[in-house]
């Protein structure tokens, strides 16, 4: 199998990648496991523990 990348792969500076890349995982960590939900007002650890 033979991929063609001809102008689809652009330089970017390693250290402005891992600032934003790390940036966005954050945010989807401390949305998906540090803010309580709207349903419930429980966060994910505490939903585990109580159903468990």
């Amino acid at each position: 199998m033979v991929f063609e990348f001809k102008g689809k792969i652009k330089n970017v500076e390693i250290e402005s990648e891992m600032q934003d890349s790390y940036l966005s995982y954050a945010m989807s960590v401390i949305i998906g496991r540090a803010l309580p939900d709207i349903r419930d007002g429980l966060k994910p650890v505490h939903r585990r523990i109580l159903y468990a």
